[in-house]
């Protein structure tokens, strides 16, 4: 890391994150150790701020959005967020469109911020030139994530492949945004703009919109860090859910439970789940990371992998990874808030990307993505023949209307023609072409 040319912070946080390594049951969290979380905040019993304090709050708050994701589950090799999910607009589109619609509502400075990595920060800056008036003319539009090396399984140190150095350098999780706000200098321009708050969100969640009942809450009442929590339902089983353990609030990922532990999986204990929607008191950060520059305390993911992720017979290794919501543990008078399902609408597989293109949300001219349904549809493509974009846009060139589905299970070979309605639940079995105009 110090040959790379990393920051004392960065050097600081990777030690913390090996000393946890060391630990006995290092990355896990059992259910044993942990208590279901009882009511909580909610969103729809927060009143809505007068005019004047919705400007406010809003003034000294910025949007940053994790930027990082190549899409290569989906077969991408660019950014994600560079993927179009409605006709001639992708996500970043999207994101523009409603940063400046919610600037000129409440008249507030509200600049948006990526999180980028390398791989992601000059086509999507590109992009962001569609939109000339959302440039601040202070604070950049972006800073880049860090890295870390990859340690090998058996020996932890790191591993070496000439084959492709690159691949010898890893993320170090999306918790490493509090490090990086720090060694890249933006959290200390944001403080000296008067910037006091952030809301961080996936670029990928089309339904994360800055929300001024949430600013001005965690302003009234002088909340360091606050979480977005949905209700959890069968489908959240893999995400991360929140519980308490020794009275404080924590983040438990799939990655972090223990073989064996079944507990994971039940939904009406774990009601609550974490939707990657972050706010957090900047004041708070830097007073933290004075005293600790590794600051928040995150708890451990170990993640296993091979050095090359397309070649399983490559060396084995570990990455060393954080998640920020996880900071909800160390922060002192971290809370959580239930926000309805529209404020979460992950993009994470074609299926999602699916009800997304259909008729099941509407654009409007704001940005916001409007959903059309009561209860969402849950969509299922075979893995064979959907998993990768190319071939999902092969046979979906036009997604199919699914505003009055429920669910939608597609096996095998599956081919849409134009104008398809979808109602109810339906299975379709291929090799199929389902041709144009027909109502299933």
């Amino acid at each position: 890391m110090r040959s790379a040319g990393a920051h004392a912070q960065e050097v600081a946080a990777l030690r913390r994150r090996l000393e946890q390594l060391s630990e006995t049951g290092a990355g896990e969290l059992p259910g044993s150790e942990l208590e279901p979380l009882e009511d909580i905040s909610r969103l729809v019993d927060l009143p809505d701020p007068d005019a004047e304090t919705a400007r406010r709050v809003l003034d000294r708050t910025a949007v940053l959005k994790l930027n990082g994701g190549l899409g290569t589950s989906m077969g991408l090799s660019g950014p994600k967020s560079l993927l179009e999910i409605k006709p001639g607009k992708t996500f970043l589109d999207v994101i523009a469109m409603r940063v400046l619609d919610t600037r000129a509502a409440y008249g507030a400075r509200l600049p948006l911020i990526l999180m980028n990595s390398a791989g992601t920060r000059e086509p999507s800056l590109a992009l962001l030139k569609k939109y000339p008036t959302l440039a601040d003319p202070v604070i950049p539009a972006d800073f880049l994530q860090g890295r870390e090396p990859k340690i090998t399984a058996d020996g932890h140190v790191p591993v070496e492949w000439p084959a492709d150095p690159e691949l010898e350098w890893c993320p170090p999780g999306h918790g490493d945004i509090y490090i990086a706000l720090a060694v890249s200098g933006m959290l200390d321009l944001l403080l000296a703009e008067g910037i006091r708050w952030v809301f961080v969100s996936n670029a990928d969640n089309v339904g994360a919109v800055p929300d001024a009942r949430i600013a001005a809450w965690l302003a009234e009442n002088d909340i360091p860090f606050a979480m977005e929590t949905v209700l959890g339902t069968p489908a959240d089983r893999k995400g991360g859910h929140l519980a308490r353990r020794d009275g404080r609030i924590v983040l438990r990922e799939s990655a972090q439970v223990p073989a064996g532990d079944d507990s994971f999986g039940d939904v009406a204990k774990w009601r609550y789940f974490n939707t990657n929607n972050i706010w957090f008191d900047l004041e708070r950060l830097k007073a933290l990371q004075d005293a600790d520059p590794a600051a928040p305390e995150l708890p451990l993911i170990v993640n296993r992998k091979t050095v090359d992720p397309t070649d399983s017979a490559s060396t084995p290794v570990i990455q060393l990874e954080t998640a920020m919501g996880a900071a909800i543990a160390s922060v002192e008078g971290a809370q959580a808030i239930e926000i309805p399902r529209s404020r979460f609408a992950p993009v994470k597989t074609t299926d999602d990307l699916l009800v997304v293109r259909s008729d099941a949300y509407r654009l409007d001219d704001s940005g916001e993505m409007v959903p059309q349904f009561t209860t969402p549809p849950v969509v299922s493509l075979s893995k064979d023949h959907f998993k990768l974009l190319n071939d999902f846009d092969a046979r979906i060139p036009d997604a199919p209307s699914l505003r009055d589905c429920t669910s939608l299970d597609v096996e095998g070979d599956v081919t849409f023609g134009k104008n398809v309605v979808i109602r109810g639940a339906v299975k379709i079995v291929g090799p199929k072409i389902v041709p144009d105009g027909e109502v299933l």
